[in-house]
């Protein structure tokens, strides 16, 4: 059976809807930064979730071609992921999602090196016959976090975040979200397709 991220890693995937201090290891991904709102039709992030899943499954597809990645094993493309932030803005304002600056990620497996990568913007590009610049090879070596499933839409996030930053301070720990430590979020339902109210989003922050 293919390796599935989100089941053999299940407490960086899928936390309880309580909160829990945890030590994420420094992890490689396929990247695309931008700017503004994500549920903008056709927009700037609906664009760049379509160039993660093209060269993720370039990737992940490649053993069935002539090129060997060293170590391959087959597994399931992990989840889509999100670190988020606005200038000028403590926490997150809902309201003004526009002024949103993201870094659209799914995790890389171990095995994939940046030569990988290269090959595979290059292979998706020829074959998609779309431009996969954005798309680049990241490292994040995220630390220590408070982290929570939020059950719900988005927008009630802010109810969960209180709750992981009460956690937080009640253990011993402040938040510490900087311009390197930032708001991270790990999509497991398909927001086109979950009923709003059962969506599951993994919510993370970094703490000190």
């Amino acid at each position: 059976m293919a390796f599935d991220f989100k089941k053999e890693y299940k407490e960086f995937y899928m936390p309880k809807n309580k909160p829990s201090i945890i030590n994420i290891p420094k992890m490689t991904f396929i990247a695309v930064r931008g700017k503004g709102n994500p549920n903008v039709k056709d927009g700037e992030y609906q664009v760049a979730v379509g160039l993660l899943y093209g060269i993720a499954y370039t990737i992940k597809m490649s053993y069935k071609g002539d090129y060997k990645i060293d170590g391959f094993f087959e597994y399931v493309v992990p989840p889509l992921e999100g670190f988020w932030w606005q200038d000028g803005i403590e926490g997150v304002n809902y309201a003004n999602k526009d002024s949103f600056n993201w870094i659209s990620v799914i995790r890389l497996p171990d095995f994939v090196t940046e030569k990988d990568f290269e090959w595979a913007v290059s292979t998706a590009t020829n074959k998609k016959k779309d431009d996969f610049s954005k798309v680049e090879f990241f490292s994040y070596d995220e630390g220590l976090c408070v982290q929570c499933m939020h059950i719900g839409s988005y927008d009630e996030e802010p109810a969960t975040v209180s709750k992981m930053e009460k956690f937080a301070i009640e253990n011993g720990y402040s938040i510490d979200i900087t311009s390197e430590r930032l708001h991270h979020e790990i999509y497991l339902s398909d927001p086109r397709k979950a009923d709003i109210s059962k969506m599951k989003t993994a919510i993370r922050h970094p703490i000190k």
